[in-house]
């Protein structure tokens, strides 16, 4: 058995491979696969038509299923009706066998069959629906017939012994939505001249609306005006706003049986509708049990199809031929699921795997668990890594979350995020479980990176001696004042020994505490992102080494490191030798060395503050060097380019590398790797591909040089958002608990428990919450620019393998 490799720190090696399946399993090879997700298929029919390929019929029939399967989970919302979760089932370690033929033509068969009778059920259902509306609008607008009329007399006859109105008075009677109501007497207003009379009651409860069906509130109308044109006018604007119109009569006796006939025969309707409904939810309730087994099958056949369409046919028509990408370290794994199928459904003929060689470049692959993968996921944000460089997610498992510590720390603020991370943590199960909303489903996926950010901030705010804006007297301090001074007198602590680990706390609420604090963490982020991008520079010597591109070593890699070695690297010296004296006991004033770093620079050989023995002889040969370094840089890889450019398909020359984009061979694992689009550029000339070293090589020289520094100063961020932080804590803490130490008595226990409220809810908002979220993209900026440039290339494609997907509908609670 092969160990599997951890492609962590490297991505896994990759082999192409072609197996050969006999026709008659391949349907239960494809999904014995599938069930594994071990091959990444390449595509072997890219010059036949989709609608050509061999399996489409099969895919074009699963299709419909999938589609009638969606019809019935729409019915199932509509009804409110709860949907089963699929039962959860332990997968086998070896292979799990696809479902029999028959079994799939029985689904088809089925859906089918239930769609009709569903849709038939659903479609009675909903015009009875609509007849129901229809009847109980027409009982509404009877109902309200008396008032319309009563309020209207004065249209009618003085003589007239009933409600007959005159042939000359005509009137429209309806309902309307009734956020309708006033638009339609506005336009009849404006559209009659105000020649006539309008009237409406609102109806007592809502009414089956069948444009929106939905329930929507209604009001009955009546309109009376003069003539046939104009009530054609009137029905016409009625129409279009949605209302439904109603004859009645204007006799109240005619309306009395009009009114006996409408209730007559909403009776039979309410009495066949609740039939119909109660066959329907019957039918959907045992729907609602088998959907989610249902679609997982036919989701997983349709898949399995369209898979096999991406394989070709022997000339004989009797093998299928699949060809794909196979983690190096999987091949017996491959060989064997393969093996025991065949063996199970008793085929004579194996199937085979053959590795072949290959130039095209492979996928990326790299092995994550479920600590790794949200890491992993912070590098794939920003670009999947080249085939077999160094991984940056490794090593960002430590320094995204300590970046964030050092500008969020604090030993509370930390400890509230390390509650909440451990609480998605240990019930991480029932919460994956759990429907989750986009935004929980960030914080859960990033469980591990929130709860290392949390321990990283403790250990740092410990080291700040800051817990909430206030410091802890851990150990003895290494200041003492003076037992004795006057009032107004300003007093300075003795210095008496050294502070065990992190700040002293006698220097909290110093005058020059904020001083102290910003020189020292200004210093601090200065070396951190020294430290940080000498590492991240270091993998790009990695790659080259692992490569074998050693022109990359002598013309990007030694002039690079030399140049910011020699200047930033000479800061950080400088600035760990600076706290290593006591300028206090020499009597010497402290030299700036920000100016020193100037005048480096500007007056080279010249040091007005020394800060060591021949300190201006150093600086002048590390300026020599650091200029030096610059033309290297611009002209050692495009000579040798120059004088190599008729042998690079021999010595093994790669014109990519983490600086530019060129393109060439790598010799790997007797494998030989190459990107696909090489043979386009095999036909331009040497000119023009030197052209394209220089150019390269000239962007990269600049922006090198310019990142060295810009990259050097943004690491400065760690210092500003450290102060902020723990300023905008000391501001919250006087404003709020504070405070309440003022008053006494019940006041004052009042006062505790109010303020302490607005100070525990401000915490977690502001100071957890929106600033967490600051510093977390500070860090990340921090590694996909100033780290990441320094030895990324990031031009490789994922390894995505056939694997089943869950395919299942949304629960509904």
């Amino acid at each position: 058995m092969v160990e599997k490799y951890e492609a962590m720190f490297r991505s896994a090696e990759m082999s192409l491979v072609q197996v050969y399946i006999p026709q008659e399993i391949a349907r239960d090879a494809v999904y014995s696969l599938g069930d594994q997700g071990l091959v990444q298929f390449r595509d072997l029919n890219t010059k036949i038509r989709a609608f050509q390929r061999t399996f489409v019929p099969e895919v074009r029939r699963l299709d419909n299923l999938q589609r009638q399967y969606r019809y019935l989970y729409q019915l199932l919302c509509e009804h409110h009706i709860k949907i089963f979760p699929e039962a959860d089932e332990e997968l086998s370690h070896g292979f799990q066998m696809a479902p029999g033929t028959s079994k799939i033509d029985d689904h088809i068969e089925n859906g089918t069959l239930i769609e009709e009778r569903t849709k038939q059920l659903a479609e009675a259902s909903e015009q009875l629906e609509l007849q129901k509306s229809d009847l109980e609008q027409f009982r509404h607008v009877l109902q309200a017939g008396d008032e319309f009329f009563a309020n209207a007399t004065g249209l009618t006859h003085p003589d007239s012994q009933d409600e007959t109105f005159p042939h000359s008075v005509s009137f429209v009677t309806g309902t309307i939505p009734r956020t309708k109501v006033g638009t339609l007497e506005q336009i009849l207003w404006r559209v009659l001249r105000g020649n006539l009379f309008f009237k409406h009651v609102e109806l007592p409860e809502p009414l089956y609306d069948s444009r929106s069906k939905t329930k929507v509130l209604k009001n009955a109308f009546i309109v009376f005006s003069h003539g046939d044109i104009i009530l054609q006018r009137v029905k016409k604007v009625a129409e279009s706003l949605d209302a439904s119109l109603y004859d009645i009569s204007d006799n109240g006796n005619a309306r009395s049986k009009q009114l006996v006939e409408i209730n007559s025969r909403l009776a039979d309707i309410y009495t066949v509708l609740e039939t119909t409904n109660t066959t329907l939810k019957t039918e959907l309730y045992a729907i609602s049990k088998e959907i989610q087994s249902w679609n997982t099958v036919i989701a997983r056949e349709k898949a399995v199809f369209e898979t096999l369409n991406l394989f070709d046919f022997d000339s004989n028509r009797k093998t299928l031929i699949g060809e794909g990408w196979v983690p190096k370290d999987e091949l017996n794994s491959l060989q064997g699921q393969l093996a025991r199928l065949t063996a199970s459904l008793g085929v004579d003929v194996p199937s085979i795997i053959q590795v072949l060689e290959t130039n095209k470049t492979p996928p990326t692959f790299h092995r994550t668990n479920k600590f790794t993968d949200a890491f992993q996921n912070i590098v794939d944000c920003y670009g999947t890594a080249t085939y077999r460089e160094v991984n940056p997610g490794l090593p960002t498992i430590v320094t995204f979350p300590f970046m964030f510590a050092v500008m969020f720390g604090d030993m509370g603020h930390g400890m509230l995020m390390s509650m909440v991370a451990a609480l998605l943590v240990f019930n991480e199960k029932a919460l994956g479980r759990m429907k989750r909303d986009e935004i929980f489903d960030m914080a859960f996926s990033g469980r591990y990176i929130l709860l290392l950010m949390g321990l990283f901030s403790i250990y740092t705010g410990f080291l700040y001696n800051d817990m909430f804006s206030k410091s802890l007297t851990l150990f003895k301090s290494g200041w003492k004042w003076p037992s004795h001074w006057e009032e107004g007198e300003a007093i300075e602590a003795k210095a008496i020994g050294t502070y065990v680990m992190g700040l002293d706390w006698a220097w909290h609420g110093t005058e020059n505490a904020l001083l102290f604090s910003n020189s020292y963490k200004m210093k601090l982020s200065v070396l951190l992102g020294f430290i940080h991008m000498t590492y991240s520079y270091m993998f790009s010597l990695v790659n080259a080494l692992y490569f074998k591109n050693w022109i990359d070593i002598v013309g990007n890699f030694i002039p690079g490191l030399l140049f910011m070695q020699g200047i930033f690297g000479y800061l950080s010296i400088c600035i760990v030798y600076k706290w290593t004296i006591d300028w206090v006991k020499d009597e010497r004033v402290a030299p700036g060395l920000l100016n020193t770093l100037i005048n480096m620079f500007l007056s080279p050989g010249n040091v007005a503050e020394e800060l060591y023995p021949h300190q201006a002889k150093v600086q002048v040969i590390l300026l020599i060097v650091a200029l030096i370094c610059v033309p290297c840089l611009l002209l050692i890889k495009p000579l040798h380019f120059k004088f190599t450019q008729g042998k690079e398909s021999h010595n093994g020359y790669v014109a990519t590398d983490s600086q530019d984009g060129g393109e060439g061979l790598v010799e790997h694992n007797d494998q030989l790797v190459k990107d696909d689009d090489d043979d386009e550029e095999e036909g331009s000339g040497h000119g023009e591909e030197f052209g394209d070293v220089v150019i390269h090589q000239v962007i990269h020289t600049i922006e090198f040089c310019l990142n060295t520094v810009s990259h050097t100063a943004s690491y400065l961020r760690l210092w500003a958002l450290s102060l902020a932080h723990a300023q905008l804590s000391t501001v919250l803490w006087t404003m709020t608990i504070q405070i309440a130490f003022n008053f006494r008595g019940v006041t004052g226990v009042i006062m505790t428990i109010v303020l302490f409220t607005m100070w525990f809810v401000l915490t977690c908002v502001i100071l957890v919450l929106m600033e967490g979220t600051s510093a977390m993209l500070h860090s990340l900026r921090l590694h996909w620019v100033e780290s990441m440039s320094k030895f990324f290339e990031g031009e490789g494609t994922p390894y995505q393998p056939f694997k089943f997907q869950p395919a299942d509908f949304e629960v509904i609670e």
